[in-house]
């Protein structure tokens, strides 16, 4: 079992499309996810009503300081991995995810690269580990990704966030419209059609090697479940 939080102080860096594309991707390969929504803007929540019901998903919405723990402990015992979607903030409830996760993803755009919001998070997980006398083990992962970005640019991108300490995966997210559309029309890229689904194709390739270079940092054994069983919770705010 695995808690993987995606977080950035700033909004708009493509982190909840990373939530739900790995999520997805991980539930189809068989592994047992629930997603934590604890973004208010409940994007992941807004998806999940209209998609209904995925093999191997759970969506959990209302997730607060209190019942984040809760949650977890209650799942644990049928979930391989929890993918935690935050604010974009740097918040109590965003402080005791990341004190909680096995890894923090930190979403950044390549194009632009404002690693602000990063940078907030990266300032709070060292805080964490210095006061709490944790480790939290965490990486950048470059999303929206414009096809205008030269390969050059990217390895500086990547070459600057080493000198820094702050190791970067392999897989980039690329900018491409079938990510976003995920939110309007539900579902998951292998239930879209290609003759209308622009470079769907490689869409489910970057997808696939996200939850790949994710599975090899974070091993978990998958279960299919007979019959597989998901379910969308609203969960009741804890005082």
């Amino acid at each position: 079992m695995a808690i993987i939080s995606l977080a950035n102080a700033k909004g708009g860096a493509g982190k909840t499309t990373a939530a739900l594309i790995l999520a997805t991707e991980l539930a189809r390969q068989g592994y047992r996810v629930v997603i934590l929504d604890a973004d208010p803007q409940r994007w992941i929540t807004t998806w999940a009503e209209q998609t209904g019901l995925l093999p191997n998903l759970t969506v959990i919405s209302e997730v607060t300081v209190a019942s984040l723990p809760c949650h977890i402990m209650d799942l644990k015992p049928v979930t391989d991995y929890f993918v935690i979607d935050l604010a974009g903030a740097r918040d109590a409830l965003v402080t005791t995810a990341l004190g909680m996760s096995d890894h923090v993803l930190i979403p950044v755009q390549g194009c632009a690269m404002d690693a602000r919001g990063a940078a907030q998070i990266l300032d709070l997980i060292r805080l964490l580990e210095e006061k709490a006398h944790i480790r939290i083990p965490h990486s950048v992962i470059l999303t929206r990704v414009s096809a205008m970005v030269t390969t050059r640019a990217l390895m500086q991108i990547k070459a600057l966030l080493a000198r820094r300490g702050v190791n970067v995966l392999n897989t980039m997210l690329a900018e491409r419209t079938v990510f976003r559309d995920l939110f309007d029309c539900g579902g998951n890229l292998y239930g879209m059609d290609p003759a209308k689904a622009s470079n769907l194709d490689r869409a489910i390739e970057n997808a696939q090697a996200f939850a790949q270079e994710i599975r090899d940092l974070l091993p978990a054994r998958a279960y299919t479940p007979a019959p597989a069983k998901t379910f969308f919770r609203m969960a009741r705010k804890v005082a």
